[in-house]
C-alpha cells in the first residue's frame, strides 16, 4: 500500500469513528435541517406523512453513509484491483459527480504523505484532511443539490450538510 493510500485509509477510519460518534447528533440536527429546507425552498405537499418519510429516509442515509467509512468495509477501496472499476460505477450511479473531490482529497493526501508518515503523525493527518476538504462526497452533494434543488436529492443534502456541521 503506498504512503498516500496509507493516509486515505487513515482519512476513512477517522471519518468512520467521528460519524459513528456523532451519530444521535446527526440524527437530531436532521429534523431542523429537513424543516429549514422544506420551508426554504417551498417544496409542495409536504404533509406530516411525507415529512416523516424524508426524515427517516434521512436517518437511513446516516448510516448508509457511515458504513462507507467503516474500516473493515475500506480495504476492499484500497486492497483489490477492481475497486476502482467499483469506485467508477459508484460515481456514475450517483445523481452528483464526485470525480474532481475525490481527486483532491487524493492529491491532498499525496502532499501530506510526502512530508512523511509515522505512526504517530498518521491520525493527526487524515485530522487535517478533514479539517481542510470535509467528509468525501459532501461538497460535491451540496454543490449539485443547490444548482439544482430537487425533491429525490433532498435526504442527500440535508445528511451531507448534517455531517459537514460537524466534521467543521
Amino acid at each position: 500500500m503506498s504512503q498516500a493510500n496509507l493516509v486515505l485509509k487513515a482519512y476513512y477510519e477517522a471519518v468512520y469513528e467521528l460519524l459513528e460518534t456523532a451519530k444521535d447528533g446527526l440524527q437530531a440536527r436532521i429534523e431542523g435541517l429537513l424543516s429549514e429546507e422544506v420551508e426554504a425552498r417551498g417544496f409542495e405537499g409536504f404533509d406530516e406523512e411525507k415529512y416523516a418519510a424524508y426524515r427517516d429516509a434521512c436517518v437511513a442515509f446516516i448510516d448508509e453513509r457511515i458504513e462507507t467509512f467503516n474500516p473493515i468495509g475500506c480495504q476492499y477501496t484500497f486492497d483489490l484491483g477492481s475497486a476502482q472499476e467499483a469506485f467508477e460505477l459508484e460515481l456514475q450511479l450517483n445523481w452528483y459527480d464526485a470525480r474532481e473531490e475525490f481527486e483532491i482529497l487524493a492529491q491532498t493526501a499525496r502532499e501530506k504523505a510526502m512530508a512523511g508518515i509515522t505512526d504517530d503523525n498518521l491520525h493527526v493527518l487524515a485530522g487535517e484532511l478533514i479539517a481542510e476538504l470535509g467528509v468525501f462526497p459532501d461538497r460535491s452533494i451540496i454543490e449539485t443539490y443547490r444548482a439544482k434543488p430537487a425533491l429525490q436529492r433532498l435526504p442527500d443534502y440535508i445528511v451531507a450538510v448534517a455531517i459537514e456541521e460537524i466534521a467543521g
